[in-house]
């Protein structure tokens, strides 16, 4: 099933049958909902559970929102909002860029003031005035790719302004980036185009890093000593590949960022490079946080460390349709560009025969048609050490890293902390097409689970086994984990 499942996860983007019609916002509106209702491995799961008479509903209720959005990012925007009856994952809606037609042409661009509040400071006096501190507050010079920016408190407000943007025309030295009041409660902060976006939630992480809302910034002037478990937190976060490394003399620690495809060779080589060193630790932590999926092939070969008994997956069944299937002629025939290797390739075009003999059905392609809703792993030994796994999860884990969950914690070695996934599993195996005129791409799933209804996990998550709740602060996540696997 991994490799299977690892060969369907693979995003084609092709252009849909032949549709006329004007590619205004509500022939777009229309042809995505006569897509969906006709390709979509989950619709009529959907519109059974919640009821005919809901979505007939909710189409009136959106039908009339179309017809009164102005720009093309409000209606590509409604339709996605629309798509979300379905589920909160694996569906999307992406503009395509420079297609050069009226449609597009007409998306408002956010204006970039003439009039842009500024900053004036005397930037020798200010790096003075920083020098001279003894402890670490707010007050400072901050990073966050692309932008430089000094922070300092005016009246009874912090404010940010650009120092230096790299890259970025619109913003100029001194112009105002972020304010926030004093006890830190609300504020504005300026995107990338300069809108605005509030500020709920601002944060001092140890000496060095400032948290305002979703973005963080790293401290650059002036120097404080700085606290290892945040320090350890922003490393683990901000990697964009794995790494694993001893935090004591019983335990290591893997970061996972993603489980896509690409990433694959780099965890593997990580784990061959430390393989004496994780079959020596009694324990392992394994951080997933914000680990939104990928390809099951990219942990396979986690499996082995976690193994205690057979690990059972229940199948999933592909939704035969023309559109659907011409995605698998198209890995076949096509099969040298998507780096598919002759072997599969030949599985390629029995699924392709097997989908198309059976239109308008749910198919079930994996295995040799015995009929079995599950798959059985089973391995030749179980590995004594590492005798303990903390899997560390959060409410970002979706996709493939859900199922990877669903495998690992049938090990008696294994526990989750965290937070509750994402819940974006049963519902899978994305596909992208564009839009007649080729203004977007709507992205839909061509896979439904066995699992549901008796296991569903959409808009459910999988729970962990010890919740780590909000008095503990997410750099004190990994020492949490590491204190329950430690207990004597």
């Amino acid at each position: 099933m991994t490799k299977i499942k690892t060969l369907i996860l693979l995003f084609i983007g092709i252009s849909t049958f032949s549709y006329a019609q004007n590619c205004n916002c509500e022939s777009n509106f229309q042809w995505v909902k006569k897509t969906f209702e006709e390709n979509d491995a989950g619709f009529k799961y959907v519109v059974d559970k919640k009821g005919l008479e809901a979505y007939n509903t909710h189409n009136a209720t959106f039908l009339n929102k179309i017809k009164n959005a102005k720009t093309d990012i409000e209606c590509t925007q409604t339709i996605y909002q629309w798509l979300k009856f379905f589920r909160s994952g694996h569906i999307a809606i992406s503009r395509n860029e420079n297609q050069g037609n009226s449609q597009t042409q007409n998306v408002q661009q956010p204006a970039s003031p003439t009039n842009w509040e500024t900053v004036k400071i005397d930037s020798k006096k200010f790096e003075k005035y920083l020098n001279s501190k003894k402890q670490a507050d707010i007050e400072g010079i901050w990073e966050t790719s692309p932008y430089v920016i000094g922070v300092k408190k005016i009246d009874n407000e912090y404010k940010g302004f650009i120092i230096s943007a790299k890259g970025l025309e619109n913003w100029k030295p001194n112009d105002l980036k972020f304010k926030f009041s004093s006890d830190k409660k609300s504020g504005t902060y300026y995107l990338r185009n300069k809108n605005s976006q509030e500020i709920k939630d601002v944060e001092l992480l140890g000496n060095n890093y400032l948290k305002i809302g979703e973005f963080t910034l790293k401290r650059i002037s002036p120097k404080f000593e700085s606290d290892k478990d945040v320090e350890q937190y922003f490393k683990s976060i901000s990697t964009q590949k794995p790494f694993l490394e001893e935090i004591n003399n019983s335990t290591l620690l893997l970061r996972i960022p993603s489980f896509d495809g690409s990433n694959k060779k780099f965890i593997d080589s990580v784990l061959v490079a430390n393989k004496q060193k994780i079959e020596s630790k009694e324990n392992l932590i394994i951080d997933l946080r914000n680990n939104g999926g990928g390809s099951d092939g990219s942990y396979s070969n986690i499996i082995p460390y976690l193994y205690t008994n057979p690990i059972r997956t229940v199948r999933t069944q592909m939704y035969s349709t023309k559109l659907n299937n011409q995605r698998m002629l198209d890995l076949y025939e096509n099969y040298e560009k998507y780096g598919i290797s002759k072997e599969d390739r030949e599985y390629l075009k029995k699924a392709y025969d097997k989908l198309n003999s059976n239109l308008g059905k749910f198919v079930t392609i994996q295995g040799n048609d015995d009929g079995e809703i599950i798959s059985e792993q089973k391995l030749d030994k179980v590995l004594p050490f590492p005798k303990n796994v903390g899997i560390i999860i959060n409410e970002n884990n979706g996709s493939t890293t859900e199922q990877f969950l669903l495998a690992a914690k049938q090990s008696k070695k294994v526990k989750l902390f965290g937070t509750t996934t994402m819940g974006v599993l049963d519902i899978s195996n994305m596909y992208f097409i564009d839009s007649p005129c080729k203004e977007f791409k709507l992205g839909y799933s061509l896979s439904k689970s066995l699992r549901i209804p008796d296991m569903a996990i959409d808009e459910k998550g999988l729970q962990p086994d010890y919740y780590i709740d909000k008095s503990i602060p997410d750099y004190k996540w990994i020492d949490f984990v590491s204190g329950i696997l430690n207990a004597k």
